[in-house]
């Protein structure tokens, strides 16, 4: 066996650090209904690969749809490569692997449960929850929605109307960071399964990104901007929180925005329990007279998630905080607007796992046409939504011991999980 190269492994296993680029064209999608469509039409384009990660990846109509626009384009040569979590995707690995393995696709599992004792291994409880599509480094999928329809839900079943949920479709420079970390979660799960043919296939990879050509990509995905002067570029960052050498790079944005907000802060997440520096920053933002409105899930999926936001609601109402609980169907949105420029939509809640032990990534985007849009749906979710009233009171006995229970709960999770520190 030849001798591994190191500075290949590491290239192809390191997700890129966040910074703002120009020159990007970033649209807003609402559901699967907007987004899987326009993920078939880039399949269906690709020439020369697709690089897919996924949380829950199941196996109703609309998913399957997806898994023959990948089929088909690995049939016709498209180097495809798709990784889904272990445990999201848990149920539907046997139709993965019938659809997916026989006409070419390179399907990988991060962290696989296929026995009870592969919970007993480190790191089981740092789950992939990322949702990223790359296409030849032209148009880039990121956001909070997983592979199935809209009006599914894997524990209440069927509903009429659709989850709340968003993605963005990005062309030009941002989408070739967008390729490495799907690259990157394909590889590591890849190198997990088996160390040593993983590197082998990774040294021998067909394309090895050199900085040189990975410049020119850059400018040439900036050049093909759709739409003619019509497509207004824009600055964005892809940010991801991963277990190496970003753990806090989502959490530091929020935080940052928040710090400098002058007018408004909006927060659309399905689970929320921040932990003490975010929380600060909340109220402080209220106290100088931000506006400050959260909207949460009113329609309740896991009633310990509900628990854990609702023993904060008496503190951040008292400081200021507007808090809204969204009734229409189940939210499983997380984007934010600040003022009238900084916006964000990705696959990062607001609470202990996502901020400190699950691979997350969102699109962070500069500009006031964007934050506008995002802005208007957000509104339109309150119309769908309830305020939380009443005054604010300080916790009697009841409360403390609630928000006690809570906090020592997500604290002996954040230990079994190998995190340190305090949260």
């Amino acid at each position: 066996m030849p001798s591994l190269d190191p500075q290949i492994v590491r290239r192809w296993i390191t997700v890129p650090a966040p910074r703002f680029v120009g020159g990007n064209r970033v649209e807003l999608l609402e559901g699967g209904d907007a987004l899987f469509p326009r993920m078939r039409e880039a399949m269906a384009a690709a020439r020369d690969e697709i690089w897919l990660a996924t949380y829950i990846f199941h196996d109703d109509a609309s998913a399957l749809a997806l898994m023959d626009a990948l089929a088909a384009a690995a049939r016709r040569g498209v180097a495809v490569h798709v990784v889904v979590d272990g445990f999201g995707a848990k149920a539907t690995l046997p139709v993965l692997r019938e659809r997916l393995v026989p006409a070419g696709v390179a399907l990988e599992v991060f962290r696989p449960i296929e026995r009870w004792y592969a919970w007993l291994q480190p790191g089981q409880l740092r789950r992939l929850h990322q949702k990223l599509c790359v296409c030849d480094d032209q148009v880039a999928f990121v956001g909070g929605i997983n592979l199935i329809d809209d009006r599914l839900d894997l524990h209440h079943g069927w509903s009429e109307r659709p989850r709340l949920d968003y993605a963005v479709e990005c062309r030009g420079p941002l989408a070739l960071a967008v390729h490495a970390t799907a690259r990157a979660m394909w590889a590591r799960a890849h190198l997990l399964h088996g160390w040593r043919e993983g590197v082998r296939r990774v040294a021998h990879a067909r394309r090895p990104v050199d900085e040189t050509v990975a410049l020119l990509r850059q400018l040439r995905g900036a050049a093909r901007l759709p739409g003619g002067a019509d497509a207004q570029p824009v600055r964005a960052a892809f940010v991801v929180r991963d277990n190496l050498r970003q753990r806090r790079a989502i959490e530091r944005s929020y935080v940052e925005a928040i710090r400098g907000a002058r007018a408004s802060v909006d927060i659309a997440v399905p689970y929320f329990y921040p932990g003490r520096v975010f929380r600060r920053v909340l109220r402080h933002a209220a106290h100088r007279g931000v506006r400050v409105r959260l909207l949460l899930q009113g329609k309740v999926d896991y009633r310990i998630a509900a628990l854990a936001a609702r023993a904060l609601y008496d503190e951040l109402r008292g400081h200021g905080v507007r808090i809204f609980e969204y009734e229409a169907a189940f939210l499983h949105a997380k984007v934010a607007v600040v003022d009238d420029g900084w916006a964000t939509v990705g696959s990062s809640n607001i609470d202990p796992l996502s901020l400190l032990l699950n691979l997350e990534a969102n699109v962070i985007v500069d500009d006031a046409e964007f934050a506008h849009a995002l802005r208007a749906h957000f509104e339109h979710a309150l119309a769908d939504s309830v305020e939380v009233r009443g005054e604010a009171l300080r916790p009697g006995w009841r409360g403390w011991l609630q928000r006690a229970s809570v906090a020592w709960a997500a604290n002996i999770y954040l230990r079994v999980a190998g995190m340190t520190g305090r949260y």
